[in-house]
């Protein structure tokens, strides 16, 4: 699909006249009217605002020319997975479970490796092979090559330590040690809790990465324990297989 078909598309389905769409980017119609004949195509910074406007990346805008895949786990990129800046802008080069709100969230290959291979067990691959794969590809990417200069001087390794010594002095009965914390997306794991009066409420941000954990009861009763939590708060839960059945445990402001 050719940029004009794009913005005609993204335009369309949002419900905007070309008046509309041209007041919003501060632009005449016209200008807007040339990108939909494919006389002209928006400049960058304008790329950047239809960006933020229809919430896709600026190679979606162009017709994706490009295979976008995340340099520094290597997952292929779509517009729903793509990291964020900390102004809420989208990040074409990071997914958002690598990259979270201008922060990216791993320091250590072999942490992302193990991360990694647990999912791709989940698709058929063995472990040997995905960590073998792993190893090779992850040293090729962008991130790994400058973690000199993209990491943060180990803040976030920081305040993840932090977070699992806050957890752990909670004392959860029947819950097991926390001893790592990985990034979560709130959409996978934004559960729907009931309340007293027989409600039930969420309490997560679909679109926020989150760090997280699943632990196994030490009750035996085929339950879990789920651990989420940030700079903000703690989260505490529990459920069975497949998330079925979630209680609320704990929520604690920090």
């Amino acid at each position: 699909m050719s940029t004009k078909d794009v913005l005609y598309k993204l335009r369309t389905q949002n419900g905007l006249s070309q008046d509309e769409l041209a007041g919003k980017l501060f632009v005449t119609r016209q200008a807007v009217s040339r990108w939909e004949n494919g006389e002209t195509v928006p400049n960058t910074e304008t790329l950047k605002l239809l960006s933020k406007l229809f919430n896709v990346s600026i190679n979606t805008l162009l017709g994706s020319p490009q295979q976008l895949i995340c340099q520094c786990c290597g997952m292929p990129l779509e517009d729903s997975v793509l990291g964020r800046n900390s102004d809420g802008s989208l990040n074409e080069n990071y997914c958002q479970w690598c990259y979270a709100d201008g922060t990216y969230t791993y320091s250590n290959m072999d942490e992302l490796i193990d991360v990694c291979v647990r999912q791709m067990a989940k698709e058929g691959f063995s472990e040997e092979q995905a960590r073998t794969y792993m190893k090779q590809k992850l040293p090729t990417l962008d991130y790994w090559k400058r973690i000199d200069e993209l990491g943060d001087n180990g803040r976030f390794e920081s305040l993840k330590k932090q977070l699992i010594r806050e957890v752990n002095d909670l004392n959860i009965d029947g819950m097991p040690e926390l001893t790592s914390l990985t990034a979560l997306v709130g959409g996978y794991v934004n559960l729907a809790y009931p309340l007293p009066g027989g409600e039930k409420a969420k309490f997560l941000d679909d679109n926020t990465t989150y760090l997280g954990n699943q632990l196994e009861s030490e009750a035996g009763d085929g339950r879990f324990f789920g651990v989420l939590a940030s700079e903000k708060f703690i989260l505490i839960c529990t459920y069975g297989a497949e998330c079925k059945d979630p209680e609320l445990v704990l929520y604690k402001k920090r």
